[in-house]
């Protein structure tokens, strides 16, 4: 059964998560979540911030898939660019 613990908001709008939590969730300092509210719930979301090479990389992998579906050869983007940059 699940105990239920009371914390308090600081000054600060801080709020301590108990450590029991923070350990069976996995929880270490400096994670990010989301945060919302509804009538008197604040609900907490862990959120997990892709590093700028994961989006790279998927941004890439998406890109490859377009243009192979498209039939886009490389001759179409360096003309795509000169275009752009004459306008």
């Amino acid at each position: 059964m699940e105990t239920v613990e009371l914390t308090r908001l600081s000054s600060k709008g801080q709020v301590v998560i108990p450590q029991h939590l923070r350990d069976e969730l996995g929880l270490k300092e400096g994670e990010t979540f989301a945060v919302t509210g509804k009538e008197d719930m604040v609900i907490l979301k862990k959120v997990t911030m892709p590093s700028p090479k994961e989006v790279f990389d998927r941004l890439h992998k998406w890109g490859v898939k377009f243009a192979k579906e498209r039939n886009f050869k490389e001759e179409d983007l360096q003309a795509a660019i000169k275009r752009a940059r004459r306008a």
